[in-house]
């Protein structure tokens, strides 16, 4: 039997951890460290099979994603493991039942933003299917990902009208029968990026012909989001320091004849920031990086920016990655405990939208824990990868290893608050979310998810 003892970490909560676990050890060199994780992530994977199949859209589209890229991180570090092999197999019995549930329901009646979850989610599905020779169920997952999901996005919410000010174009967040029009807020906006980008790679990888509209779908919400940043008065890219910053939640631009005033759906409070956003932001610039070349022969990039320029655009991607990447590391993180945290935003926490934006820390994990984006990134995050999965994994409901919504001590998040506050210039006295109206396995199914997040980023870092 091993032996145990309590570990105090920076004057902030004792946790239980195994001799030779602790964070000071070295994770990629320590074999029992590897073993540990492993069997934390048989038993969060277990615990995520008795809880998945709960009726909400969105979350069931990102929540299956967190499975997919989770299962995905372990498949490449223990390929020939048979309790991963056995997971392999469970995934594709839980995708069958997926594709079921999206079908059940009339893609008329739902927001833009949810095909953008489903989409993503669709193209991991299609990856991991093809590699378990189940090569029709991994089509259909194809035909939805791109002919459903990015189809609906780019023809009932982009905006291709010219009129927009301050900045043209963009992606509203809209029903897909078009009667409400919706906020163009970033969620709907990067997912439609994220999409673009990720498709368009995947064109580019398996020879797939008639792309070019995917890569045009992706330099446009790319021209939307500089052109936003370039506009420092509206602070949509918010500077913390010289070489560090948060995207908002939305542009907004208050004067006479700006089409990005709304401060509904969802309710809007100044200075809203949420950290999926950052995440999903990064990937899609991480991905216009892979395909900077096949830019510079786009007659869709001479049209819309005459004076491209490939070494000045990789430099402005470059940047801003590092950018982004350091303002998670400067104010979603804190040096008494390391753990990843939401920003204090009361229409985060709160009773409306909580439920929604509890994923967002593992969505965030998800994309900075993708290897392309850690070698950008380049800013000490896998230290933020072991420590979150090692709170999670200690504030668990011990007896079903189920994950909890808050997994940080009040004490330390008291001393990480003033400091937001301080570094953003407000903040809300928020511990806790408000989900007491969350549906309990949805509750679950998203709280399971982070863990699952959390754990894959971390063993990604073990590579």
């Amino acid at each position: 039997m091993k032996r145990r003892k309590f570990i105090k970490l920076s004057g902030s909560f004792s946790i239980l951890t195994t001799v030779g676990l602790s964070f000071g050890c070295n994770p990629t060199k320590n074999e029992a460290f590897e073993k540990e994780l492993k069997r934390r992530s048989v038993l969060a994977f277990k615990r995520f099979t008795e809880i998945w199949d709960f009726n909400d859209f969105w979350k069931r589209g990102n929540t299956f994603d967190a499975c997919l890229v989770f299962v995905e991180a372990l498949s490449q570090k223990w390929p020939d493991d048979p309790e991963v092999k056995v997971m392999q197999v469970k995934v594709v019995e839980m995708l069958k039942k997926n594709l079921e549930f999206f079908n059940s329901f009339d893609p008329g009646g739902l927001w833009a933003d949810d095909f953008g979850w489903w989409g993503l989610m669709a193209l991991n599905a299609r990856k991991h299917l093809l590699r378990m020779g189940e090569d029709g169920l991994a089509e259909r997952y194809y035909n939805l990902a791109v002919n459903l999901c990015w189809e609906y996005k780019k023809n009932t919410a982009y905006d291709y009208s010219n009129n927009a000010l301050p900045v043209s174009h963009g992606c509203r967040n809209g029903d897909a029968n078009g009667q409400s029009k919706g906020v163009k807020n970033t969620v709907t906006n990067v997912l439609l990026f994220l999409l673009s980008t990720r498709i368009y790679k995947l064109t580019l990888q398996e020879n797939i012909g008639d792309n070019d509209k995917y890569l045009e779908m992706a330099y446009r919400q790319w021209v939307w989001f500089d052109q936003w940043f370039e506009l420092k008065e509206y602070e949509y890219l918010k500077k913390l320091s010289s070489s560090a910053g948060l995207i908002q939640e939305r542009p907004m631009a208050e004067f006479e004849g700006s089409g990005y005033q709304e401060k509904i759906h969802p309710p809007w409070s100044p200075g809203w920031v949420w950290s999926g956003d950052q995440g999903m932001l990064v990937a899609a610039l991480s991905d216009m990086l892979t395909f900077k070349n096949q830019l510079v022969e786009s007659e869709l990039v001479k049209n819309v920016t005459p004076s491209f320029s490939i070494d000045a655009f990789e430099i402005r991607l470059r940047y801003l990655i590092k950018f982004i990447g350091n303002g998670v590391r400067l104010a979603l993180t804190d040096a008494t405990d390391n753990v990843l945290r939401e920003a204090p935003c009361l229409s985060s926490f709160g009773p409306i939208h909580g439920n929604d934006y509890l994923a967002g820390r593992g969505i965030l994990m998800r994309y900075f824990g993708g290897y392309n984006e850690r070698v950008l990134l380049n800013s000490g995050f896998d230290e933020v990868f072991f420590a979150t999965a090692e709170a999670i994994w200690q504030t668990r409901d011990k007896q079903i290893n189920q994950f909890q919504p808050e997994f940080t001590a009040k004490a330390n998040d008291a001393i990480y608050i003033k400091r937001f506050r301080s570094l953003w210039g407000l903040a809300d006295d928020v511990y806790t979310w408000d989900i007491a109206h969350m549906k309990e396995q949805n509750k679950f199914g998203v709280c399971q998810s982070i863990g699952l997040d959390a754990l894959g980023a971390a063993i990604k870092s073990l590579n």
